[in-house]
């Protein structure tokens, strides 16, 4: 495993074989998401889906807290702007944000959210963008955003009704109220519970697990099935094609057939 690398100030690279694992680093804000932390975090995730040794990404938060969202510190100066200026400025710092978001959520590799502790408004949104999440017994899920008078803005509003439906995902948005990971379990929120104590490496064993699917594969399955919702039969069928056209050429099916095929001469030649 290599050391934690510095890839800024407030993102941290843990490289450890096929896994990569990414810390949110900004341990004495909970890990709030500030404009520095955007531009970090997508340098970061460029970096991992450009690395074809890395095949799976476990992202967590350091210190006691997953991410507790915005910076509440950065909502202040926002709102100290001159008035004409507050609705351009937050429109392009939510630009910014939906970038982010979508590097992390359409990564071409599996994605874990490892959640320690708080995962509230954006940081939930963080872990729900992945395509799993595994919360420790100190997790808390929260779309906390009505209690800032907010909406949520980070991809909540797509991703969570894909997870729990329409009417749940309603009830936690507009309550904006607390899951423990028993009933983020039960509601689908979260996908496995663990201790604190085991979460990183059961995580890091999961996405290890993950990553032993052939590279183009896992991707071109991730694209089409994250959009699938959205996509008639037909277009799932034309897609689907396509891909396959592509993992027909590529070498990991090649070698996979002829290691079939070796095995089945093999047989033949032991029976005879």
């Amino acid at each position: 495993m290599t050391p934690d690398q510095p890839a800024s100030d407030t993102i941290l690279l843990t490289v450890d074989g096929p896994v990569a694992t990414l810390t949110l680093n900004r341990p004495e804000r909970r890990n709030a998401i500030d404009d520095a932390m955007r531009g970090d975090l997508m340098a970061a995730l460029d970096r991992v889906s450009r690395d074809d040794a890395i095949r799976a990404l476990v992202v967590t938060g350091a210190g006691k807290g997953f991410c507790a969202g915005g910076d509440v510190r950065g909502m202040k100066e926002r709102l100290a702007a001159p008035h004409g200026q507050v609705a351009l400025n937050g429109w392009r710092r939510q630009q910014r944000t939906h970038h982010a978001i979508a590097m992390l959520h359409a990564l071409p590799k599996p994605t874990i959210a490892a959640v320690n502790g708080a995962a509230t408004g954006l940081g939930c949104d963080v872990a729900l963008c992945c395509d799993f999440v595994m919360a420790g017994a100190s997790a808390r899920f929260a779309m906390s955003y009505v209690q800032r008078g907010l909406i949520p803005d980070g991809g909540g509003m797509y991703f969570l009704p894909r997870r729990v439906g329409l009417v749940r995902a309603k009830e936690l948005i507009f309550t904006g109220r607390t899951l423990k990971p028993e009933e983020a379990l039960k509601l689908g929120v979260a996908d496995r519970v663990t201790s604190d104590e085991a979460l990183l490496g059961d995580a890091r064993a999961w996405a290890a697990e993950l990553s032993q699917g052939a590279p183009a594969s896992l991707a071109l399955a991730k694209s089409i099935l994250d959009q699938s919702f959205e996509l008639s039969v037909e277009q799932v069928f034309a897609m689907g094609s396509q891909a396959q056209a592509i993992c027909y050429s590529t070498q990991e099916h090649l070698d996979s057939v002829a290691a079939f095929l070796a095995r089945s001469e093999a047989k033949k030649a032991g029976r005879a």
